[in-house]
Formats: structure tokens, C-alpha cells, sequence
């Protein structure tokens, strides 16, 4: 297994992968976004290649809002990490996770941050697991008008 920095040319192979976390999404609509992600300074995003092929991804950036549970500014976030599900149970992940961490580091954070679906139990159990602590819990509403 290597983990290396994606580079504008992976968009659509981050793309690939993000669609079956992020299936609402549109592959044009993500491979744009992750273009534009990978030529900004404030956020980066590593791949993870088995034998050759792209495996997974973790996305993280630079955050100068308030995050939740913090007191620093920026504060790393982690916006998105995915393995393919042939390669859970690997380590891919904590290895992902550990990439960018020590990218935010270089960065000047001193506190990395992440969120999930209150539902996602999956997710939950991944973030205890290495080493994140609950923060908090909300509920979000939205209203037409």
C-alpha cells in the first residue's frame, strides 16, 4: 500500500471513489470540486493505491471559522475519508487520517476536527477508534421560504 498527495490529474479517480460515499452527488459536479480543492493551499487530499489502483481517499482543509469543540485557529478538519469495502480492516484509513494530520500540523494546527451524521454509526465507531472525542451532538433544521 502507498498513500500519496493527490494531484490535479486524480480528480476524477477521487471522484470515483467519493460518488459511492457521496451518492447524491454528481461525478462532474465532484471531479470539479476536487480539481479545485487540489490546487488550493488551505486544503489537500491523499489516495491511498493498492497494487495499483486507487482504494480510497481522505480530503481534509484548513478551517478559520469556529469548529465545533475547538478553541484554535485554523483548526484541521477532516471533510471526507473513504476505503473501498474489499479493503476495510486494512488500516487504509488510520494511515489516511495519519497523512493528513501531519499535513495540518505542517500547517500550523494544533487541533484537527471531523464530523459525521448522527446516524452513521460506521463513522462514529471509526472516530472513537482513533483517537477523535465526541464534541457534540446537534440537530440541524431547514425551512422553506
Amino acid at each position: 500500500m502507498v498513500i500519496r498527495k493527490a494531484i490535479s490529474e486524480d480528480a476524477a479517480m477521487v471522484a470515483s471513489l467519493a460518488i459511492q460515499m457521496w451518492e447524491s452527488n454528481r461525478m462532474e459536479e465532484l471531479t470539479q470540486e476536487f480539481f479545485q480543492c487540489m490546487n488550493q493551499n488551505d486544503s489537500v487530499v491523499f489516495l491511498s493505491i493498492w497494487d495499483g489502483q486507487a482504494v480510497g481517499f481522505a480530503q481534509c482543509g484548513l478551517r478559520h471559522d469556529y469548529v465545533e469543540g475547538t478553541g484554535s485557529s485554523p483548526v484541521g478538519y477532516l471533510e471526507g475519508i473513504f476505503v473501498m469495502e474489499k479493503y476495510r480492516k486494512r488500516g487504509i484509513a488510520k494511515e489516511l487520517l495519519k497523512n493528513c494530520q501531519k499535513w495540518a500540523k505542517e500547517q500550523g494546527c494544533e487541533e484537527f476536527a471531523s464530523d459525521c451524521e448522527i446516524t452513521n454509526e460506521a463513522s462514529l465507531r471509526f472516530h472513537l477508534n482513533v483517537g477523535f472525542e465526541e464534541a457534540n451532538r446537534i440537530i440541524c433544521f431547514t425551512k422553506k421560504l
